[in-house]
């Protein structure tokens, strides 16, 4: 097309040329129609030349870019499993969560939540005069200071490791796996509780005294490491498991005791309420020939180590014990009483058994509902908490505790307490205990003086908040 137009413009200018009368022109002129000619048609030529070179590179271009079009369309396609962004939610602490694969749940999600829980008493004990030492009166302790993690893992696994770092030294409490292969039965490998009792069962966070029963400490209810399993489904659950020492004495060799330890509870909805009915059983061997056996406890509160009621160490290869379980929970209203009978087994010489117990009420003074879950008390929530336009929950407990220690040769001695409790939860994680006891002592490890029968009393206060 460009050919055609330099072509006309040339027979133009001749045409012109032509045209113009001969007689007009002189040599002159005629040359110089000439040399622009030549020029124009040089100037053309030059232009053609360009032309054809972008022609040419714009054919080599797209004939690359259909070449790369192709080359791309010849990739095979890549699968990318999309995996999902990790959320965050609040439960008492930041809860992190993170599905392996959002396109099918059941590969399970990863999640991590740091826990812990905080516990500061102020207690003491007013004693006849003639104790010795300077063990009881008003003492401040670092209750609990625990700190740890928990989560889960995929394939149904979870996991919590937790450590107690109160009072200057560093204790081992919860350090367990789980697995569940269905939703109502859980496998537990590690360090935790055995199935003791529904007070030894139910949280440190959740009980409604300072202290638990005193059978609880005296008859050595700890953490221990073991395999246990626990079904739970409907208005049943029950647990068993197979244990060896606590953690902390597996590497001493004169503790190297195992047991068998089971549990039942029943909780069928009875009126407006749930009826609570379990028991247990424990046989432990202490596998040691040079074995002793010994049973103590405190008067109420945990701020003195003196203990008022002791069997003292006596030989003893093995201790078999059973508990009993009965509560009523209807919302405000809770009743609750254990009892737990242990025989140390003595080869060659009578074997004593030893009894504690406790019966308990307690009501709820505000428009809050006691909580029961599982077979176990849980934590209180109050409907208006401080600083959402309330004050919290509020409870009164009243609790008679008992526990004898003295059965044929082996003579402990017997407490009993009277006691009144009033908690103060201002919100879901903090709570604030205050106890009073009234405490009768008979045939007491540690005589006032010359009198081995007495009367104490202690009060005690807490406070606590736990994430």
């Amino acid at each position: 097309m460009i050919n055609a137009r330099a072509m006309s413009v040339v027979a133009a200018a001749v045409a012109l040329g032509w045209a113009v009368p001969s007689s007009a022109q002189s040599a002159e002129d005629v040359a110089a129609l000439r040399a622009q000619l030549a020029q124009m048609q040089a100037q053309m030529q030059a232009m053609q030349s360009k032309i054809d070179s972008l022609e040419t590179q714009l054919g080599t271009t797209q004939a690359k870019s259909e070449a790369t079009a192709a080359a791309v369309a010849a990739i095979p396609p890549v699968s990318v499993t999309a995996k999902a962004a990790a959320a965050i939610t609040w439960d008492g602490a930041p809860k992190i969560e993170a599905a392996v694969d959002p396109k099918d749940p059941g590969k399970g999600k990863w999640s991590f939540k740091p826990r812990g829980r905080l516990q500061v008493d102020v207690a003491g004990v007013d004693a006849p005069n003639g104790i010795p030492g300077n063990s009881l009166g008003y003492a401040t302790e670092l209750r609990r200071a625990f700190i740890g993690m928990e989560g889960t893992l995929p394939g149904n696994f979870g996991y919590r490791a937790e450590i107690d770092v109160a009072n200057s030294g560093v204790e081992l409490t919860d350090l367990f796996l789980t697995y569940k292969p269905k939703p109502e039965l859980t496998l537990t490998l590690g360090q935790h509780k055995p199935f003791w009792g529904l007070e030894e069962t139910t949280s440190d966070l959740f009980t409604s005294f300072m202290e638990r029963a005193a059978f609880n400490s005296a008859f050595g209810f700890e953490r221990r490491v073991g395999l246990s399993a626990t079904y739970a489904k409907n208005a049943l659950v029950v647990q068993g498991g197979v244990f060896a020492d606590n953690a902390a004495d597996l590497n001493n060799d004169a503790n190297n005791s195992y047991s068998l330890d089971g549990r039942v509870v029943f909780m069928p909805r009875i009126g407006p309420g749930t009826l609570h009915v379990g028991g247990s059983v424990h046989m432990r061997d202490f596998n040691d020939v040079s074995s002793t056996a010994r049973y103590r406890a405190r008067p109420f509160v945990h701020t003195t180590d003196l203990r008022l009621v002791d069997t003292k160490a006596f030989s003893a290869t093995g201790e078999t014990s059973y508990g009993a379980e009965l509560a009523y929970v209807a919302g405000r209203f809770h009743a609750t009483g254990e009892g737990h009978w242990i025989t140390a087994r003595r080869p060659g010489l009578a074997d004593p058994t030893f009894f504690g117990g406790y019966g308990e009420v307690g009501i709820l003074l505000t428009d809050d509902t006691t909580a029961y879950k599982g077979g176990v008390y849980d934590r209180i929530r109050p409907k208006n908490p401080l600083g959402a336009g309330g004050i919290g929950a509020v409870q009164l407990n009243a609790r008679y505790d008992y526990l004898d220690l003295n059965d044929g040769a082996i003579t402990g001695g017997r407490q009993q307490v009277a006691g009144v409790s009033m908690l103060w939860i201002p919100t879901d994680y903090v709570r604030f205990i205050l106890n009073y006891g009234h405490i009768w002592i008979d045939d007491a490890a540690v005589a006032a003086g010359v009198d081995r029968n007495y009367t104490a009393d202690s009060l005690g206060m807490r406070a606590q908040f736990d994430f």
